[in-house]
């Protein structure tokens, strides 16, 4: 089923894997990682715990370390410690001999599964009604290559973060309307980024099965001359956390202190904040800041005390008192990576995450677009 985290069933750990110590943990690991050599090449996503991340080659956000895993000549085996969809964008880019491990097959996105192939299809449907062939879709990277290969066949885009509005703009450029999935609050961010009102956006409810306008506006219906940007009513849980009222509380608390927080954040939360941008921005950001800064930080909470931790010359806190992991992220553990690597030496690779070439071509086509465009 597209969407879905994977057809493949997670075996169960061996009980060794779980009785042993994070000493015991951290030497084995080392040792499997040590005796792979160059074969090898962990991908480590910044949401991911410390005893997990401490092991990457390369950490960063899902399109940095696909493309990087793609350029490494030696290696034969990519373990992504990162999430499903991820996986799935680095098999997509990385050669045919090159196989992409995922530690846990139930490491998912809550965001990409709120975005299956069947419901776009019925959404497409609606909106061609509406729009003709004068539409694209752009699907934001956090999604499952069966949504990006959608988009391909289209003629649409994959989007990352950082590069939503220059895609957006791209695709409004060529088309009267443009299809933003799955995350609305990207979306919504991004086109206001770009200039839109609330009125020229409209949401569809794809529990509902029908367009609406956007909440924030003021139009009482869909104009197909006035709506140009149609957000997919998806959401990152993590980000989704985040409230207006969460920024007010800080900054009393901390009059000085600056808010960054991700662009997965509701709009009145980004209207409210210093600055808004993609992960990479936000460690940048903080990293750049000069010493004695206060930064209030909204997005997943590993990354807000790693970013703690490396910058003792600043107070770094999170935006969210109430702690806010990437709980399918989590479900990489040290105790799988080690069980993954020991199996690699073993001869036997579990989790390989392939993605069929019908659907790898389409997606890759999505993701060639985003590189010539951004």
């Amino acid at each position: 089923m597209h969407g879905a985290p994977s057809l493949l069933v997670q075996e169960p750990l061996p009980p060794e894997y779980a009785a042993l110590t994070d000493a015991e943990l951290a030497e084995r690991t080392a040792r499997a990682k040590a005796a792979l050599g160059k074969d090898l090449v962990i991908l480590g996503h910044h949401y991911q715990r410390d005893e997990v991340i401490r092991f990457a080659d390369l950490r960063g956000d899902s399109l940095k370390l696909s493309r990087w895993a793609a350029r490494q000549e030696d290696a034969r085996y990519i373990v992504f410690c990162g999430v499903h969809f991820m996986a799935e964008t680095a098999d997509i880019l990385t050669r045919p001999d090159q196989i992409v491990i995922l530690p846990d097959l139930g490491a998912g996105c809550s965001m990409a599964d709120m975005a299956a192939v069947e419901e776009l299809e019925t959404c497409w449907a609606e909106l061609v009604k509406l729009y003709g062939d004068k539409l694209l879709p752009v699907t934001y990277i956090n999604s499952s290559a069966a949504v990006k290969a959608f988009a391909g066949r289209r003629g649409g885009a994959v989007c990352t973060s950082s590069n939503a509005a220059a895609v957006t703009r791209w695709a409004l450029a060529r088309a009267r309307a443009v299809l933003f999935l799955p995350d609305e609050h990207l979306g919504r961010n991004t086109a206001v980024k770009l200039g839109h009102s609330f009125d020229e956006m409209a949401v569809w409810d794809r529990g509902a099965e029908v367009l609406e306008p956007d909440p924030h506006g003021a139009a009482a219906g869909i104009d197909p001359e006035r709506v140009r940007v149609i957000l997919w009513n998806g959401y990152c849980s993590v980000h989704q956390r985040f409230g207006p009222e969460q920024v007010a509380r800080i900054r009393e608390r901390h009059p000085d202190v600056r808010v960054v927080v991700h662009p997965e954040c509701r709009w009145e939360v980004t209207r409210l904040a210093d600055a808004v941008g993609s992960t990479e921005f936000i460690i940048e950001t903080v990293t750049a800041s000069p010493p004695g800064s206060k930064w209030a930080v909204g997005t997943e909470i590993n990354l807000v005390n790693r970013l703690a931790q490396e910058n003792p010359d600043k107070l770094v806190m999170t935006l969210d008192e109430i702690v806010c992991p990437c709980v399918t992220m989590y479900r990489i553990s040290p105790q799988h990576l080690l069980w993954t690597l020991e199996n690699l030496l073993a001869g036997r690779v579990v989790n390989r995450i392939q993605v069929p070439e019908d659907i790898a071509a389409d997606a890759r086509a999505a993701l060639d677009r985003m590189l010539t465009i951004a």
